[in-house]
């Protein structure tokens, strides 16, 4: 049996990796000890020194991993470290292509060898060409990760920036939204109306719903990594009619699109924080995560939900509700508290104070939406 001083390397790059578990996807670490490098781990371990965000490094890692499996699959060899400009282009030939010639020339895009090496590593999901955003995405994880060795690349060269332009503009794409509809204040009812009971699930549910969608529409990763300690207690607000309402401050830190040092705050009021203190008091959360799962069997666990089972819980909830769940994800509460806010009438920068969009063109999509349709140019007749 070996010693401590005898691991594996794949085992003891497992260990390294637990001691960053908290900001990445450990439900693969194993994988993730086979796949990636020494070098590798040591560039995560000292990008969480650095204080990246939790949300980018589980984005980088993830880059990280599918690129190591695909150049394993695709050149037999780990990455190399920079990457010559003829494995970029590889890379792109591989994921961005016409599915039109591939049906003439097999040989077009991916070879089916290397897709079904991915595939059966679960990597390769989709059968035909990668979104253009998701191969950019995946070439500036690599960029990135290359710029933290100390090291440059072929990012920026031409041939690459012509590569991408001409197999986006020879595969068009329509964009799609990330929930194709939007969960507005009239949807959102008949969500929580499944929620009906006491038990732990439905009151767990009834709280990630309302919480994510009156704080602005938070986003599944902030709801799923929600701790108690973010959670603060403000004084009540006065109404002109009936009893104050309770109020708390939810302090998101460093967010997606804030300063590096800025700490995000949105508040919470009324039905929204009554139905978090529900959910904590019957879970007895004393500290840690707030939102956590429940098993088949109906107990609680210590551990913290994904934030794939927010997605999974709005459209468990529209099934249950009697809609189409491929219709509404975890991003339709996000869109779909703009979009109220707009056929509301509550200005854009007082709604973009709760949602914290930093884009003004973005954020003006949904009110631009809402406006054209229930305007009169769309009721000529």
């Amino acid at each position: 049996m070996p010693t401590s001083n005898q691991k594996s390397p794949v085992d003891r790059r497992a260990e390294e990796l637990d001691t960053i578990a908290a900001v990445l996807p450990m439900e693969r670490r194993d994988e993730l000890a086979e796949l990636l490098t020494d070098q590798d781990v040591e560039t995560l371990r000292h990008l969480v020194n650095e204080g990246m965000g939790e949300n980018t490094l589980r984005a980088l890692t993830s880059d990280l991993a599918y690129l190591q499996a695909w150049s394993l699959a695709a050149v037999k060899t780990s990455l190399p470290w920079p990457a010559p400009e003829a494995l970029l282009l590889k890379f792109v030939a591989h994921h961005l292509w016409d599915p039109e010639k591939k049906k003439s020339d097999p040989e077009h895009g991916m070879p089916a060898a290397v897709s079904q090496n991915l595939r059966e590593q679960g990597f390769l999901r989709t059968a035909g060409p990668h979104a253009p955003d998701t191969v950019r995405r995946r070439l500036a994880s690599w960029s990135t990760l290359t710029k933290w060795r100390g090291l440059s690349g072929a990012f920026a060269s031409p041939a690459l920036k012509s590569a991408i332009r001409l197999a986006v503009r020879a595969t068009p794409r329509p964009r799609k939204r990330k929930s194709a509809k939007a969960v507005t204040g009239d949807v959102l009812a008949k969500m929580l109306a499944t929620c009906a009971t006491e038990g732990l699930r439905d009151v767990r549910d009834r709280a990630i719903l309302m919480v994510a969608f009156a704080s602005g529409g938070r986003r599944r990763s902030e709801i799923a990594g929600l701790r108690l300690e973010q959670i603060a207690v403000e004084p009540p607000i006065e109404t002109e009619t009936g009893d104050p309402l309770p109020s708390r401050a939810i302090h998101l830190g460093r967010t997606k699109t804030s300063g590096a040092d800025h700490d995000e705050v949105v508040y919470l009021s009324g039905r929204p924080v009554d139905a978090l203190d529900a959910w904590i008091a019957l879970a007895k959360i004393e500290s840690g995560s707030v939102f956590r799962k429940v098993d088949r069997w109906g107990n609680l666990s210590k551990r913290a939900l994904e934030a794939g089972a927010v997605n999974a819980i709005v459209k468990q909830r529209a099934e249950m509700a009697g809609l189409e769940p491929g219709d509404f994800s975890a991003h339709g509460l996000r869109s779909g508290y703009l979009t109220e806010a707009a056929n509301r009438g509550i200005p854009l920068p007082e709604a973009m104070e709760q949602s914290r969009h930093r884009s003004v063109q973005q954020a003006s999509s949904y009110y631009n939406s809402a406006t054209r349709r229930s305007g009169r140019a769309a009721r000529l007749l």
